[in-house]
C-alpha cells in the first residue's frame, strides 16, 4: 500500500523506508524520484531523477524498466550522478541480455550546479548531497517572464506589438517548485540556503530521538529530527516533506513523534510521509 500525500498543487505517491527502499512520484510533474521500488501506478512517468547508487534508491530500476516495457513505453529519461552513470547503464545492459530484449535506456549523467529543461516552464538544477557515496539532489523549478516595471502602464495591444518587434519587455523569475534531498547530512541545507524557500521541500529525516545520536547519524550521513528543529525558524516552505524514516520506529511513533517535538511554527507546515497506522509497507 502506498503512501499519498496532498502538497498542493501537486501529490506525493510511494514508499520510504530508510535503508529498505525510496521510490517517490510526483504524477503533475512527470516525475519519479528514486528507485528502490517499482509500482505499476508509476509507469506513466517520463522522468527518473535517481539521487545515488545504493540499492534501496536504485535496485527496482530493471523492474520500472521492464513494467513501461508492458506498457509499450520506452524508459524513463534517468538523471543521475556523473560518477555512477557507466555502471548503471552496463547494469541496465546486463539485464537486456539476461531477458533476451532491448531496452533503452536515456542515462543523463548529472553533477553539482547542472541545469536541464524537462517540459513547458519546468526546469530541474541539480546540487550536491552529503553521503558516503556520490549522491546528489534535485530542484525542479518554473522560469516564468515578467513584466519589466516600466511596461507595466501599456496596454496588451502595446505590449503584444512591442514584443513582436523584437523589444525586451520582459525578465525571468525562478519560481522555486519542489526539491529533494535524501541519504545527507543536514549540512545541505545551510550550502543551498534556496531549499529553504522552495515551495515543498521533500527531506530526509532518519532519525527521531535519543534511540539514535546527532553524532551517530552524522556518521551514518544522515539527518537527525534534533537538526530540522536546531533550524526550525529558517524553513520558509509551504510544504516540508519528511521521510525516509528509520525501520526502527513503528509509523504511528514516527507520527506521534513529530507531533510531539516539532514546534507549533513548523508542525502545521510538515507532511509525514508514512502511513497513518499499522507497519511499514511491505
Amino acid at each position: 500500500m502506498l503512501t499519498q500525500i496532498a502538497i498542493p498543487p501537486y501529490t506525493l505517491s510511494g514508499i520510504s523506508v530508510g535503508g529498505v527502499y525510496t521510490a517517490l512520484h510526483v504524477p503533475e510533474l512527470d516525475a519519479l524520484f528514486d528507485a528502490g521500488q517499482s509500482p505499476r501506478s508509476f509507469v506513466g512517468a517520463g522522468h527518473l531523477f535517481v539521487s545515488h547508487g545504493h540499492a534501496d534508491h536504485v535496485g527496482a530500476l530493471p523492474a520500472l524498466l521492464g513494467v513501461r516495457g508492458l506498457a509499450h513505453l520506452s524508459a524513463p529519461r534517468t538523471f543521475l550522478p556523473a560518477e555512477i552513470a557507466h555502471d548503471i547503464a552496463e547494469g541496465v545492459e546486463h539485464f537486456n541480455r539476461g531477458q533476451h530484449r532491448k531496452i533503452e535506456f536515456p542515462c543523463v549523467p548529472v553533477k553539482s550546479g547542472d541545469d536541464f529543461p524537462l517540459h513547458g516552464d519546468l526546469h530541474v538544477r541539480v546540487f550536491r548531497t552529503l553521503h558516503s557515496v556520490p549522491s546528489v539532489g534535485y530542484l525542479l523549478y518554473r522560469k516564468v517572464e515578467k513584466l519589466r516595471p516600466e511596461f507595466h502602464a501599456l496596454s496588451g495591444s502595446e505590449i503584444l506589438h512591442r514584443k513582436n518587434s523584437g523589444e525586451n519587455l520582459f525578465y525571468d523569475v525562478e519560481r522555486l517548485e519542489l526539491a529533494y534531498a535524501t541519504d545527507t547530512l543536514v549540512d545541505v541545507l545551510d550550502e543551498n540556503p534556496e531549499l529553504y524557500r522552495t515551495r515543498t521541500l521533500i527531506l530526509e529525516c532518519t532519525f527521531l530521538d535519543d534511540r539514535k545520536s546527532t553524532s551517530d547519524s552524522r556518521k551514518k550521513y544522515h539527518i537527525h529530527l534534533d537538526e530540522i528543529l536546531a533550524r526550525a525558524e529558517n524553513f520558509q516552505n509551504d510544504h516540508l516533506v519528511l521521510m525516509h524514516f528509520s525501520q526502527s520506529y513503528q509509523p504511528r511513533q514516527v507520527h506521534q513523534i513529530l507531533k510531539d517535538r516539532l514546534p507549533a511554527s513548523l508542525r502545521q507546515r510538515v507532511k509525514v510521509f508514512a502511513p497513518q497506522n499499522g507497519p511499514w509497507p511491505g
